[in-house]
């Protein structure tokens, strides 16, 4: 597949700044690879990340999926004409993590002019897959 970002450049280092102060710097969320038609981070699995049996809570999961799926879509458009907004998600667990760090893989499934659909795949270190989620985004016109 051919590079889909709309700054055909883009670099984790362009990505860096776009978590500060928000939930994804409160969960230690990394980016870790920029690829032509896909980006990658992870998320620790420790006490902000963890349900009370000691496992990654889903929800967390959930919020590494989210932002892969929807930073790709804002990477993707151009932000002087369109905004990306998710409108669903769903997240099959498929094995749980304890300790370490998980890592999440999006890539698109569908690149419309008004929706995408990302697939995300979450490893664990030893890259046994932990859970495999899909997100829809809605491309929407910026107001002027």
């Amino acid at each position: 597949m051919k590079n889909i970002w709309f700054h055909k450049d883009l670099s984790i280092d362009q990505l860096k700044d776009l978590g500060k102060e928000t939930m994804t710097e409160h969960l230690g969320f990394e980016w870790v690879e920029v690829g032509e038609n896909f980006l990658s981070a992870s998320l620790p699995v420790d006490h902000r990340t963890k349900q009370p049996y000691g496992l990654l809570h889903g929800g967390a999961s959930c919020v590494l999926a989210e932002t892969l799926g929807s930073v790709a879509s804002a990477m993707v458009v151009d932000h002087t004409k369109f905004i990306c907004v998710g409108i669903e998600i769903n997240a099959n667990h498929i094995r749980s993590a304890r300790h370490g760090k998980v890592i999440g893989k999006v890539s698109p499934l569908h690149l419309g002019n008004s929706s995408h659909v990302w697939d995300i795949r979450i490893h664990d270190e030893e890259e046994k897959l932990i859970c495999v989620s899909r997100l829809t985004v809605a491309v929407l016109p910026r107001r002027k």
